[in-house]
């Protein structure tokens, strides 16, 4: 028979049918839902979850047919909540012995005696009934895949989180007192079996957001017919919050915005979600009505949201990892032991990207970063690690913040282009519930104590871009508007993007020139990384063979490794990241030569110096030390630590220094030892044949006879 012309429930029975399974389904050798109403009268029940995986596993071992209980709990989710609620109760009665007459409100009215029946049992119940879909029952949804047709189901999707409201008290069960003769009115609701639909006796329950009270007492005894009044003290309120969820990056079109959807929480339910957070919610698609003036325009049009059942969180931050599970820890700690673990990690991002080792250990180093400290008087030092990555088109920098983004536990990723200064850190906008102004955090919030990646940084305006200066530094959204003054966390770490000045990198011109970014800004990044496309035929001929290789078979090729997994790589940068590694007293001296020695090199090369440093240089020293030492899960930075952060610090402007070899004439025979030695250290090996050294000293340009001249030079 089609699903719209089916015959109405049969409440009655189903109820008897839920009966049987709350009272004899067995979870191993004990009964799941009958223990846990055996600790109600403890109050030691606060939450009651129907697991519909239960139900349909029950099904398969008894006669009775339970599809249609199943079928009708998914497709009309808010009618079956209240009959499990009731289902709860008759079960909870026949198996306790405990008189409930003295704990409800005193009534002595014989004709409120079933108004006090109906109030006490609602106002006594401190559990809350939640129906958790599981993952079989119903698939995994897009937000955008959620239409009418799904009005009542039980949906189940993931989204982020961008909105949350402030938890208020909601009125579930009213209490309303005569001033005359002090008659009390409870508004509670039920179901009745007997009609299978909605009735109201002298109670109602408050089920929307909007009621009507009685505006006079009911009661036949009140002779005056006075004005009713809220009794808050034997009223029910529970706990109620809204957030916003929007629908994730990844799962929009081409072409299309974002959408968003509205989530109503109650409950135990409340306070777990916080702005930025990737959470995986089952709830009850239902209708809003439009009220008041909104409704004249509307019509018969309806505004929708989510009554939130299950809540789970598809990325928990570092502090959240719990290595509990001790095989897991000692593989980690086998990785540790490894001689080459800090190369192994490194190419386990994006392992599917060619090449780029040392740009990928400068983002292991960015999702460790180093060691927050709060000195006594109140000064912050930032541990979080800021990089930049500019260089020539082609050279997967959008790639590498796509893939930062899927490993760190917050990551938020947006475009220079499509990005403004309160898109960025925060807005203001009224509150659709209580008609307040309320303060929402922008892309630069939403990933606090995450990673933000800008994609096209560049392209930013520069008074969007001057936005960011206190975020990047102080770690602070500070704000004034519409008479909000606050100052919001934004410990973030900044992974940005760009492309030169001039498109491509011009090195007639000097690296200020090129990189067009202003001096306060380029000293808060710990990294500028320049990525340079120079044409080689050995690196050329290599890239194209792996990308090919991608191309046919959909997988990188065969590596020489094993790559970490990304869940692995999480743990181990969790687990790192609970070490606090300080700087002994035994390296200040050398740390202050080597800085010395940097500020002296950029001062001899003058308008070719390739970098701009400053006192903030010295902190990025030792953040990259510190993340260095974390990777080594030791608290004491080791000279070895400091010695790979200066030298990852040379190696961001590598590519530029080759650059500048090539154009300004090197000695052939030093140009031929640099090429065979770059080629060597590729390799991992210290050998090399002559036929090799010779085709790439041809393959570089040079004549056959200039080899042989570096051949006598060598044996001299």
């Amino acid at each position: 028979m089609d699903g719209s012309l089916r015959d109405p429930p049969d409440f009655r029975l189903q109820k008897e049918l839920l009966k049987k399974f709350i009272s004899n389904f067995t979870d191993g050798n004990q009964f799941k839902y009958l223990d846990k109403l055996r600790s109600y009268h403890k109050q030691e029940l606060k939450v009651m979850v129907i697991d519909l995986e239960d139900i349909d596993m029950y099904n398969l071992s008894v006669e009775d047919d339970y599809s249609v209980i199943l079928r009708d709990l998914l497709s009309n989710s808010k009618t079956y909540l209240q009959l499990l609620s009731e289902v709860f109760d008759e079960v909870r009665k026949m198996q306790s012995d405990i008189s409930t007459s003295n704990c409800g409100p005193q009534v002595t009215s014989e004709e409120n005696m079933q108004n006090r029946r109906f109030a006490t049992e609602i106002a006594r119940k401190h559990y809350q009934i939640l129906l958790n879909p599981g993952t079989k029952l119903i698939p995994l949804k897009g937000l955008r895949n959620i239409r009418a047709s799904d009005i009542g189901h039980l949906v189940r999707f993931r989204a982020i989180c961008t909105s949350v409201g402030d938890v208020k008290p909601m009125l579930e069960v009213a209490c309303f007192m005569c001033d005359e003769c002090g008659h009390k009115i409870y508004e509670v609701s039920c179901i009745s079996p007997q009609t299978n639909r909605f009735s109201y006796i002298s109670t109602q329950e408050i089920v929307r957001e909007n009621f009507t009270p009685y505006s006079e007492c009911p009661s036949r005894t009140c002779s005056m017919k006075g004005k009713l009044f809220l009794e808050t003290r034997e009223s029910k309120f529970v706990k109620y919050q809204e957030i916003k969820v929007q629908e994730l990056s990844e799962d929009v079109p081409v072409g299309r915005i974002p959408r968003t959807l509205q989530v109503q929480i109650k409950g135990a339910l409340t306070r777990y979600v916080g702005p930025g957070n990737i959470i995986e919610i089952s709830g009850i698609f239902l209708p809003k009505p439009f009220t008041g003036y909104k409704a004249l325009h509307a019509g018969l049009v309806t505004n929708t949201f989510i009554e939130a059942m299950q809540i789970q969180q598809s990325k928990f931050h570092y502090s959240d990892n719990s290595l509990s599970d001790t095989k897991n820890l000692d593989r980690l700690k086998l990785y540790r032991n490894e001689p080459d673990n800090y190369s192994r990690l490194a190419k386990s991002i994006a392992p599917e990207i060619y090449g780029h080792l040392d740009v990928k250990k400068a983002l292991l180093l960015l999702l460790c970063s180093g060691v927050t400290r709060v000195l006594d008087d109140g000064v912050k030092v930032r541990g979080d690690i800021h990089i930049c990555l500019m260089g020539d088109p082609g050279v997967a920098k959008s790639q590498l913040l796509k893939h930062i983004v899927k490993i760190a536990p917050r990551g938020v990723f947006t475009t220079g282009r499509g990005s403004s200064g309160v898109g960025l850190t925060a807005f203001v906008q009224k509150d659709p519930l209580t008609g307040e102004m309320i303060l929402e955090g922008g892309a630069l919030v939403l990933a606090d104590n995450g990673i933000c990646c800008i994609d096209e940084f560049d392209k930013m305006d520069e008074s969007d871009r001057t936005a960011i200066h206190e975020v990047m530094e102080q770690q602070t959204v500070s704000i004034a508007k519409a008479g909000i003054t606050t100052t919001l966390n934004a410990r973030t770490a900044v992974l940005a993007a760009a492309n030169p000045a001039f498109g491509r990198y011009n090195t007639s011109f000097t690296p200020q020139e090129n990189m067009n970014l202003p001096a306060a800004l380029l000293s808060r990044f710990d990294l500028m990384w320049l990525l340079l496309d120079r044409p080689d035929s050995d690196s050329d001929m290599a890239l194209a063979h792996h990308v090919l290789h991608v191309h046919r078979e959909g997988v990188p090729p065969e590596l020489s490794f094993s790559p970490v997994s990304s869940a692995e790589l999480q743990s181990y940068i969790s687990y790192s990241r609970k070490f606090k590694p300080y700087i002994p007293i035994k390296l200040t001296d050398y740390i202050s030569g080597q800085y010395a020695e940097l500020r002296a090199e950029e001062k001899e090369a003058g308008e070719n110096s390739t970098g701009y440093s400053t006192a903030r240089t010295l902190l990025s020293i030792l953040r990259l030390s510190e993340a260095i030492a974390r990777l080594r899960w030791s608290d004491e930075v080791a000279q070895s630590d400091v010695d790979e952060s200066l030298r990852l610090i040379k190696m961001s402007k590598i590519s530029l220094e080759n650059s500048r070899t090539e154009n300004t004439g090197t000695d052939p025979v030093t140009s031929i030892h640099m090429i065979i030695r770059d080629w060597v250290e590729r390799r991992g090996s210290s050998d090399i044949t002559y036929a090799q050294a010779l085709s790439l000293t041809v393959n570089k340009g040079y004549k056959k006879e200039v080899f042989q001249l570096f051949l006598i030079f060598c044996s001299c």
